[in-house]
């Protein structure tokens, strides 16, 4: 692949950068709805909603991750992914994913809807390690 049709992808949390390469391609799911990227895609900021992002290398590979929310900003064919807390598919206890989707489903949603983000946020894990098999 050439140098010039690749978009230099950053996805990064708080305490680290979770991946960073060159990829031809950038799904993520935005609160306006799911928005694919390729080189030469428009300058772009928007909120990520807790969700899985996936992330098509040069070599072929997706790359396939969670993210709590956040941002995503396209400029220039750089595509940085800014969330508080993202993990990589194969970082993620399954098990421990499931137990956390039971355990927010059990508790009442509260008026800052905490239990409510804690189930998506479970599910975008879980999801994320489905899409990765």
């Amino acid at each position: 692949m050439s140098e010039s049709s690749a978009l230099e992808v950053a996805l990064v949390a708080a305490d680290r950068t979770v991946w960073s390469g060159r990829a031809t391609m950038v799904i993520a799911r935005t609160v306006e709805g799911d928005v694919g990227v390729l080189r030469g895609h428009a300058p772009m900021l928007s909120l990520l909603t807790d969700a899985v992002v996936e992330i098509v290398t040069e070599e072929g590979s997706t790359v396939t991750a969670a993210v709590d929310g956040g941002f995503i900003s396209v400029a220039g064919d750089r595509v940085s992914i800014l969330s508080e807390h993202a993990e990589l598919a194969e970082e993620i206890n399954l098990d421990q994913a499931r137990a956390d989707l039971e355990i927010a489903q059990a508790h009442p949603v509260d008026s800052n809807n905490n239990g409510e983000r804690a189930i998506r946020q479970a599910e975008a894990r879980i999801r994320a390690v489905e899409k990765a098999r």
